[in-house]
C-alpha cells in the first residue's frame, strides 16, 4: 500500500510517497522537495507574507498533480514552526485546502519531535544508548532526547535559520560583527535550552558528549545537516544511501561554516552539493551545528536523511494496525 505526507516547513516544503509492507518496513518511492521559504518576510503583526504563501501554495498545487498520479491509501500533511505562530494560520490553511484539496495539520512542537524521532530511528544503524537529536527548521530548532529509542523530553526553541538570516546577516558575505552577534543568539537559545532540560529534571550533561558509559550520541536530521554532510563528502548529485549514518566531526562543520562564512553568495551559488536555495541560509545552520556541538562537547554528529516525513507514515501505519487489533 501506498501512502503519502507533507511537512509544510517554514523554510522547505517536502513531499514523501512510500510503500509500507507487512512488517511496517517504508520503502520510499518518491521524493520532492521545494524551498518557498514560508518564514520568509514573517511579522508577527501581519503574521505569513502574501508572496511567501503564494510560493508554497503553488508548489502544493504541483505536490497534488504528482498525488493524482499515484494510487496513494492517505495523504497526511502537517504544518510546523511558522504556521502554528501566524495570526493569518486559519486563512492560509484555508487556501491550501482550496486549492489543493489537501486538509493541513498544525502540530505542536512535541508532536513534531516525537514523529521526527520515529522517522530518524527508522534509518539509524545503531539506536541503543542515550541520544540528543537535533532536526533544524526554518523558524525552529527541536531538540530531542532518547534512550533506547524512547523519546524522553523535547525542547522547541524559537531559532530557525530563516529568521536568524533576516535578522542578522545583512551584508554579503557577512561581516565578522554580524557572525558574532548571530552567534551570541544562538548560544543564548542553547542556554535556555539547558535551563529548561533541568527544569524537566534532566541533567543536560547525560545528553551531551561526555564520552565513555555518561556520554550520548548526537543525531542531526533536516536540511541544513544533510547539506553539510553532502558538502563534506563534496557530493554533486545528492545520495540519501551516502546521507544517512554519515558522520560529521566538529572540526569539519567548523570548517565549512567559517568557510562559506567568508564567500559571496554567488560563489556559494556554484558549489554543486550546496542545494539551490539554501545559499544564505547555510551560514546560521552551520553555526547552529557547531555550537550545539561545543556546547553539549560533541565531537562529531550522525547524520540521518529521514525524519518527519517518514515519522508521520510509520506512525499512521502502527496506529492503523493498533486500531485493527483492537477491533478483532
Amino acid at each position: 500500500m501506498k501512502y503519502a505526507s507533507i511537512d509544510i516547513g517554514t523554510n522547505t516544503l517536502r513531499l514523501l510517497v512510500a510503500e509500507v509492507d507487512s512488517r511496517g518496513a517504508l520503502k520510499p518511492l518518491i521524493y520532492d522537495r521545494a524551498i518557498t521559504r514560508l518564514g520568509g518576510g514573517y511579522t508577527e503583526g501581519h503574521g505569513i507574507d502574501g508572496g511567501s504563501a503564494e510560493r508554497t501554495l503553488s508548489a502544493l498545487e504541483a505536490f497534488k498533480e504528482v498525488l493524482t498520479g499515484e494510487a496513494v491509501e492517505s495523504v497526511v500533511a502537517t504544518a510546523t514552526s511558522v504556521v502554528r505562530r501566524a495570526r493569518n494560520r486559519d486563512r492560509f490553511l484555508r487556501e491550501i485546502e482550496e486549492r489543493t484539496g489537501i486538509r493541513a495539520e498544525v502540530i505542536s512542537g512535541e508532536e513534531e519531535a516525537r514523529l521526527s524521532l520515529i522517522g530518524v530511528l527508522s534509518v539509524l544503524n545503531d539506536t541503543s544508548g542515550r541520544m540528543l537529536v537535533v532536526d533544524i527548521g526554518g523558524g525552529s530548532t527541536e531538540f530531542i532526547a532518547a534512550e533506547g529509542g524512547a523519546l524522553l523530553g523535547s525542547w522547541s526553541m524559537e531559532m530557525g535559520v530563516v529568521h536568524l538570516t533576516e535578522d542578522y546577516l545583512k551584508n554579503d558575505p557577512p561581516e565578522e560583527r554580524e557572525l558574532h552577534s548571530m552567534e551570541a543568539s544562538v548560544s543564548g537559545v542553547l542556554r535556555e535550552l539547558k535551563a529548561r532540560m533541568e527544569a524537566a529534571h534532566m541533567e543536560p550533561s547525560l545528553y551531551g558528549g561526555g564520552g565513555g558509559s555518561t556520554g550520548a550520541r548526537l543525531v542531526g536530521t533536516a536540511g541544513t545537516i544533510t547539506t553539510l554532510a553532502a558538502l563534506d563528502q563534496d557530493l554533486d548529485v545528492y545520495d540519501r544511501d551516502k546521507i544517512n549514518n554519515y558522520t560529521l566531526t566538529r572540526e569539519r562543520v567548523a570548517e565549512l561554516y567559517r568557510g562559506l562564512a567568508g564567500i559571496t553568495m554567488r560563489e556559494r551559488e556554484k558549489i554543486l552539493s550546496l542545494e539551490k536555495g539554501r545559499e544564505d541560509l547555510i551560514i546560521p545552520g552551520s553555526a547552529i551545528v557547531f555550537l550545539t556541538m561545543e556546547a553539549f562537547g560533541f565531537g562529531e554528529m550522525t547524520v540521518s536523511d529521514a525524519g518527519l516525513l517518514e515519522g508521520i507514515i510509520i506512525d499512521g501505519v502502527r496506529k492503523g494496525a493498533e486500531t485493527e487489533q483492537t477491533e478483532v
